[in-house]
Order: C-alpha cells, then sequence, then structure tokens
C-alpha cells in the first residue's frame, strides 16, 4: 500500500519536469513554497521536517528544483514533498502539496481494530516503519 499523501497521490510519481511545472504554477500564483521530509509518514503526521527556510520571491523553479536535488542526495530513504502557501487569505493556507520523493521500499501500513465496551470497534493506523528507530525506518 502507497502512502496517499498530498495533491497527485493517486497518480503515479511525478517526474522532474511534471515537479518543475507544478512549482511553475505555485509561483505564477504567487504562492510561497516550501521543501519538507520525514520518514514518519503517519496521515495524521502534518508537521515534517523542514528542508531550509520558505522560498520567497522566485520567478522560475529552478532554484526549487535545486533545493529538492539537495533534500533528495541528503534524504534518499526519506518522504519528500513540496507545499505552496496562499497568503491571499490572510493567515498560512496550503494551497499544494504533493510528494516528490518516496523511500525505495515502502513497508505500509496496517489497520488495526479494537473492540470496546458494548461491540464498540475503533480502527487505526499503524506504520510498519515506525517498529524501527527515526533515521532507522528505511534501510538507513
Amino acid at each position: 500500500m502507497y502512502l496517499r499523501h498530498g495533491t497527485f497521490s493517486y497518480l503515479p510519481d511525478l517526474t522532474d519536469a511534471e515537479i518543475a511545472a507544478q512549482v511553475r504554477y505555485a509561483l505564477l500564483n504567487g504562492w510561497p513554497v516550501s521543501i519538507e521530509y520525514t520518514d514518519d509518514p503517519h496521515p495524521r503526521n502534518a508537521y515534517w521536517e523542514m528542508w531550509g527556510l520558505p522560498l520567497f520571491d522566485l520567478d522560475e523553479p529552478d532554484g526549487v528544483l535545486a533545493e529538492i536535488d539537495a533534500c533528495r542526495a541528503t534524504f534518499p530513504r526519506h518522504y519528500i514533498r513540496v507545499l505552496a502557501y496562499d497568503a491571499s487569505y490572510t493567515r498560512q493556507t496550503t494551497a499544494l502539496s504533493f510528494l516528490v520523493q518516496r523511500p525505495p521500499d515502502e513497508p505500509g501500513f496496517t489497520l488495526t481494530r479494537t473492540e470496546g465496551p458494548d461491540r464498540v470497534q475503533t480502527y487505526g493506523l499503524h506504520a510498519y516503519a515506525a517498529d524501527h528507530r527515526q533515521g532507522q525506518r528505511y534501510g538507513g
């Protein structure tokens, strides 16, 4: 089971040209772009580690792509995503978010079911990768 996270999560992985096109779209809309990474991709883990500072005042996607490549080189076994923020609502609002890298081997998730009082069942997700310590989750 692949991680389904962000705007294009049900499509095949984006190529670098497709990533550049999406970044260009964000920049044309005046949305600052940031790059984040994690090795804990649980769906409720919304706060990933930020790669550098958000990239403001860019006109072309080349600077963003260079930062994505640097992040990929540093963290080859992590999830990496691009976020674009829309400040037109006078607050930080995510306008676009998509994955640009997955680990080579994704162990996936398991669905856990717990039965409680009165036969009430609750469900949860457990990432197989979380069975290992941070930094060692994807063969690191």
